[in-house]
């Protein structure tokens, strides 16, 4: 079977929702799923070069983590890289997601950048739902500092990989 051929079957075997992956000349039909793994970059607590961020589960249905970049996280000197702020971001949207026990991945995600984040200082992640119809979630988040100052906002778009009971 060629590459196009076995594209096809993937998406007809899968609805499409499936990752085609090349190892050694074939082809592996791997299902995709959105399930938490301790290597996770974001928040995978055995990733020694992750960001390690520890979400907490609000009453409001927010998950929060505290968090202070390392140097490591920057892009030019002492400031931490767009693509580090809009990761956690992401992440913490992801996790108001996981906790309504729903299976999705970020379909979409939009950041504004409103000041510069410095290594080294401690800032606070939250994201939480701001709608769901169908298999579409819509998600917000921001990045502050501890009075409230904000640094960066996010909203994303999530797909549910699967309707419940399907």
């Amino acid at each position: 079977m060629t590459n196009l051929s076995n594209r096809r079957r993937a998406t007809a075997l899968n609805d499409g929702r499936c990752d085609v992956r090349e190892t050694g000349g074939e082809n592996l039909f791997v299902p995709l799923s959105a399930r938490p793994q301790s290597f996770c970059y974001a928040c995978g607590p055995d990733n020694p070069h992750g960001l390690r961020l520890r979400f907490t589960h609000t009453e409001q249905g927010e998950m929060i983590a505290d968090w202070t970049p390392d140097a490591y996280t920057e892009g030019f000197q002492g400031i931490v890289h767009g693509g580090i702020v809009s990761t956690a971001l992401d992440e913490s949207m992801a996790k108001a997601v996981v906790a309504t026990r729903e299976e999705a991945l970020t379909a979409e995600l939009r950041v504004r950048f409103r000041r510069h984040v410095v290594a080294g200082k401690a800032v606070r992640v939250r994201g939480w739902i701001t709608a769901r119809k169908r298999r579409v979630i819509q998600t917000e988040a921001t990045l502050c500092d501890a009075v409230g100052t904000e640094f960066a906002h996010a909203w994303a778009t999530f797909m549910v990989l699967k309707e419940r009971g399907e």
